[in-house]
C-alpha cells in the first residue's frame, strides 16, 4: 500500500513508451524529469488552469531540479508520479514528486519554478494567490 504522505497527492498515471528506454529496456534518467514536469502540467489542468498558453507574457521556468533514484522502470511499466506543492513563496512555487509503481518507489525529486514575466529581460514577479489556491486544492484531491 501507499504510504500515508502519497495519500494526499495528485497522481498522474502514465506507461513507460519503447522510445524512453536505453539498450537494456530500462528508462533513460532523463526522462524522470519530463514526467515530473507532465505531472505538474497535469496538476495546473486538474486545477483548471494551463501552465502556459500562446501569447502570455508570464511563464515558469525552472529555477532548479533533483531527482533521487531508488528503483528503475521498463518498457510497458505503468506507474504514477504523486505531485504535491511543497514549498511556496511570493515568487517560487516547488513540487516534491514521489514516481511509483504499484508499491515500489522508482525515485524522489523535487522541482522548483519562478514566476517570470517574459522580456528581455525575464523579470521574476509575484504569483497571484488564486493559482496557489487552485493548485494547492487540485493536489489534495
Amino acid at each position: 500500500m501507499f504510504s500515508d504522505t502519497l495519500s494526499d497527492g495528485f497522481r498522474y498515471a502514465r506507461q513507460v513508451q519503447f522510445g524512453e528506454t536505453d539498450m537494456a529496456g530500462i528508462v533513460h534518467f532523463s526522462w524522470m524529469y519530463r514526467y515530473m514536469e507532465e505531472a505538474e502540467h497535469a496538476l495546473w489542468r486538474a486545477a483548471g488552469m494551463h501552465i502556459a498558453r500562446f501569447g502570455e507574457e508570464t511563464s515558469w521556468p525552472r529555477l532548479s531540479a533533483s531527482f533521487d533514484f531508488k528503483n528503475p522502470l521498463y518498457f510497458e511499466d505503468e506507474f504514477e508520479v504523486v505531485v504535491k506543492i511543497d514549498a511556496v513563496s511570493r515568487r517560487t512555487i516547488r513540487y516534491a514528486c514521489t514516481i511509483v509503481r504499484g508499491d515500489t518507489t522508482i525515485g524522489t525529486g523535487v522541482m522548483t519554478t519562478v514566476h517570470v514575466r517574459k522580456g528581455p529581460p525575464l523579470k521574476a514577479i509575484e504569483i497571484p494567490e488564486e493559482i496557489v489556491r487552485k493548485l494547492t486544492e487540485a493536489s489534495q484531491k
